[in-house]
């Protein structure tokens, strides 16, 4: 462990400008309150992180990245601050790698990372949504609702509506501008008006 606390102070010792701690001392409290984690560290990094060849090298830049932020001011909770270090790099790893293998990680909840998933009430004003958008489509004409489920929802050409629904294409376009005008007239709360085909 000797080695580490040297590379880091060498590595700490570039960015000493405006040091409000003498290096002494945080080598002294370094080796106090965070190389004694250390076989805590590792264990959580062989837990996060599939790729054992790797963990040396991340318990390495956390080791940097803890004292360089100490170099500014000691964290009053030193264990708190080494995991939540260890987990912000894990997390930045990750991200980098732009492309997440399912490997990479075992549990990204155990690493609290942020998720994309809605909140409740986001989930409850989608469902409203989708139950007014189910009630004005069950109010259209049948050959309209049939053109657009087709069209919007299943996403098929013209020419492939036509086939299926047994039209011409001039027809299902008809059908399909008249639905999607009675939705907006309907979901936007004005009268819907039923277009005639001249």
């Amino acid at each position: 462990m000797a080695e580490t606390s040297e590379s880091i102070c060498e590595s700490a010792d570039l960015h000493n400008s405006g040091v409000s701690m003498a290096v002494p001392d945080l080598d002294a409290w370094f080796a106090r309150e965070v190389l004694p984690l250390e076989a805590t560290l590792i264990q959580f990094l062989r837990r996060h992180w599939r790729n054992a060849a790797d963990v040396e090298d991340l318990l390495q830049d956390i080791y940097v990245r803890l004292y360089e932020s100490a170099l500014k001011e000691l964290p009053s909770q030193p264990r708190q601050f080494v995991f939540t270090t260890a987990r912000n790099l894990l997390i930045d790893r990750v991200r980098h790698a732009q492309i997440i293998p399912i490997e990479a990680v075992s549990d990204l909840d155990a690493l609290e990372t942020a998720q994309d998933l809605p909140g409740p009430d986001r989930s409850a004003i989608a469902r409203d949504e989708l139950r007014r958008l189910q009630s004005a489509l069950d109010r259209l004409p049948p050959k309209s609702r049939e053109a657009v489920v087709l069209a919007r929802i299943e996403g098929l050409s013209g020419r492939e509506i036509a086939a299926r629904m047994g039209l011409s294409e001039a027809t299902v376009s008809y059908h399909l501008t008249n639905g999607i005008n009675m939705l907006a007239d309907i979901l936007y709360s004005e009268a819907p008006v039923l277009r005639s085909r001249a």
